[in-house]
């Protein structure tokens, strides 16, 4: 698959764009004007949701109910819990996040205005077992009580920046570019960054390939998927159509049999319950015509916008379509190429009758 010069520098933008559940705004700028040249409609809803319609011109005996195709804005994230009198932050995670999935490391504590530094504590290293923590860390055992963000701040200055509890803590901009590793991407956050740019780069196919399209297609970036699924509920809830598919990471383990490559994978059922045959039949399909090797797999430990929505009973017809990802919720790796075999299968499947 032949790789797509603006798909890294594209990349690049939306990683170092913060985005924890419930204050996307920097990843949905991005996102509203990469969608606005190649939709008949874009807006942003009043759960925050971005929302781009391309109607299709193809003639049909029957019009095609529409489809929603959901990519998430939000990231894995920390919010915090109280403020000590030193000025240390105790917090909580934002999603499905463990400490072990940042390590120690520097964050943005995103204030009302601004952001202030910090740093990702597991405390000293060099204790023993009298020391609670301690224990914790040398055992491999950490929990959120056994860490804090050192801000060098005290109490008085946090609260002029606006922080507080349930104020968003998120992995510095200074660790967030992606790093090459061969012929792979490596980065915090490609989920779900990357099917955010595979989604943005199939709407960009459709809008050339309108006379193929029956109907319309709604292309939602959603908020709050990591930890409620609350802004796919809301879009599914207010928009029409009767079919959802989410575009996804998809972890590279050894029981569900997926490997790393390029070939997307095609995920028959997770947490929330299986989906429909109808649709991962067909987006596997669309996958072996774009001359792939698609992937099917059943993610047991795993969810996405479009299962919470069929669950819900909000959508008829759901499926699931990931990029293959190592590390999954940690330092993720993907091929390059995979960003536009996904968006290339998603393209075949939106066209095909």
């Amino acid at each position: 698959m032949q790789v797509n010069p603006s798909t890294w520098p594209l990349l690049e933008e939306l990683l170092m764009a913060r985005g924890p559940g419930g204050q996307e705004h920097e990843v949905r700028q991005i996102c509203l004007r990469e969608l606005e040249p190649h939709c008949d409609e874009t807006w942003i809803d009043p759960a925050g949701n971005v929302i781009g319609l391309i109607k299709g011109t193809a003639k049909a005996d029957e019009t095609r109910t529409p489809i929603r195709i959901m990519a998430h804005l939000d990231e894995i994230a920390m919010l915090v819990k109280r403020i000590e009198p030193d000025g240390t932050l105790r917090v909580v995670a934002l999603g499905g996040a463990n400490p072990i999935n940042f390590g120690v490391c520097p964050v943005d504590i995103l204030g009302d205005q601004d952001f202030i530094p910090g740093v990702l504590s597991f405390g000293s290293m060099h204790s023993t077992g009298e020391t609670h923590q301690g224990a914790d860390v040398l055992s491999g055992n950490v929990h959120w009580g056994d860490v804090h963000v050192i801000t060098r701040c005290s109490p008085e200055q946090l609260r002029e920046h606006g922080v507080r509890p349930g104020t968003r803590v998120v992995l510095s901009q200074h660790w967030r570019r992606p790093f090459r590793v061969g012929d792979a991407i490596a980065a915090h956050f490609l989920d779900d960054r990357a099917p955010m740019a595979a989604t943005l780069q199939a709407a960009a196919l459709l809008a050339g390939r309108r006379e193929a399209l029956v109907g319309e297609v709604y292309f939602v970036f959603t908020t709050q998927e990591e930890e409620s699924n609350a802004g796919a509920l809301y879009a599914a809830s207010h928009l029409p159509g009767e079919v959802t598919v989410a575009v996804e990471v998809g972890p590279v383990v050894q029981e569900y049999g997926t490997r790393l490559s390029i070939d997307p994978i095609i995920s028959t059922g997770d947490q929330n319950g299986c989906y429909s045959r109808e649709i991962a039949d067909r987006l596997y399909r669309a996958g072996e015509r774009c001359g792939l090797s698609p992937q099917f797999a059943l993610l047991v430990d795993f969810a996405s916008d479009a299962s919470a929505v069929m669950g819900g009973g909000i959508s008829a017809l759901g499926g699931c379509i990931a990029i293959p990802t190592e590390n999954t919720h940690g330092y993720e790796l993907i091929l390059e190429g995979s960003i536009e075999a996904c968006a290339a299968t998603l393209l075949e499947f939106l066209v095909s009758h």
